[in-house]
């Protein structure tokens, strides 16, 4: 992605091994110390117990949805791929829904994404429908790559989906693609208006 995600994306980096929880610690702990901020400044910033900042980043808890999105915006990490969470649950049956129109909005410089049924924690999957704003490829800074897969289904318009081992895509709407999100990918309005999709990020 990218929503990450991650995505826009979390770019210029390779995926981690790590366990999603454990992952998403480190993350967390080296962009505040990228940013100089001590724990204290960090979790009163985003409004949460230092001690809770502490057990996220050492993987000893599993935080809701709507602390992690705290901490991703107090830290400027502000992409989908970045809200993927461990599958494992205990929970045997659960729903979420978004109405139309209804999803939280996240910008990046090439794209808008709406995040779909994000009331739910601990998701395997992360929908999300996302407006490709960008139009070169010169307006990504790098590859976008996160782990997982994703599956992408054009709602309308045309874009072109460029990937670091395969020739460049072209889509038009009801087209769709599935690939490794480990492998750099971006993608690009081509039609007149802006193209719109529906993404589903797959961590593994």
């Amino acid at each position: 992605m990218e929503i990450d995600p991650n995505g826009a994306a979390q770019t210029g980096s390779e995926p981690a091994d790590a366990p999603d929880g454990e992952a998403m610690g480190l993350m967390i702990r080296e962009a505040r110390k990228a940013k100089g901020l001590t724990l204290e400044d960090t979790a009163r910033a985003a409004g949460i117990g230092r001690s809770t900042l502490s057990k996220i980043e050492n993987n000893q808890t599993r935080p809701s949805f709507d602390i992690i999105r705290r901490i991703m915006q107090t830290l400027d990490l502000e992409t989908p791929q970045l809200f993927l969470q461990s599958a494992k649950t205990d929970i045997s049956g659960r729903r979420d829904y978004t109405r139309a129109g209804q999803g939280e909005i996240k910008k990046t410089p090439t794209y808008t994404h709406e995040l779909l049924c994000n009331e739910l924690t601990s998701k395997s999957m992360v929908p999300y429908i996302s407006t490709v704003t960008a139009r070169e490829v010169s307006e990504y800074d790098d590859w976008v790559r996160h782990n997982g897969e994703e599956f992408m289904f054009v709602l309308s318009g045309e874009l072109t989906l460029v990937t670091e081992h395969y020739r460049p895509l072209h889509l038009g709407p009801g087209d769709s693609v599935y690939y490794d999100a480990r492998m750099g990918h971006g993608l690009i309005s081509t039609s007149k208006e802006d193209a719109k999709v529906l993404w589903v990020s797959l961590g593994l």
